[in-house]
């Protein structure tokens, strides 16, 4: 982050690896809070495994009741092993009011 402080562009921005971060840091609440305004993409992916959210012990509920009140702009995409195939794991998005 130091980085793209020091450049001081406000379109120059960072991808969040939420799996990475978890990982990493394991704190992905805090993360989120402190560089949310330099945050242009999260990307998304549960922990052990990578697979879909809702699989691993990222509490992915409170990771969008958090990110929704900070984000004005930004993307979210996944960037996970789809387990058992890809439509049965996008099952998880239908608790957040969409449709598959």
């Amino acid at each position: 982050m130091k980085l793209i402080e020091e450049v001081g562009m406000s379109n120059v921005l960072v991808q969040y690896d939420a799996y990475h971060a978890q990982r990493e840091e394991g704190d992905l609440m805090a993360t989120l809070r402190q560089y949310i305004k330099r945050i242009g993409h999260i990307q998304m992916a549960d922990n052990p495994g990578r697979h879909q959210p809702g699989t691993g012990d990222i509490n992915y509920p409170s990771v969008f009741r958090e990110i929704d009140p900070l984000r004005n702009q930004g993307f979210i995409g996944l960037e996970y092993v789809p387990k058992p195939d890809s439509i049965t794991s996008l099952k998880w998005i239908t608790q957040f009011g969409y449709k598959i």
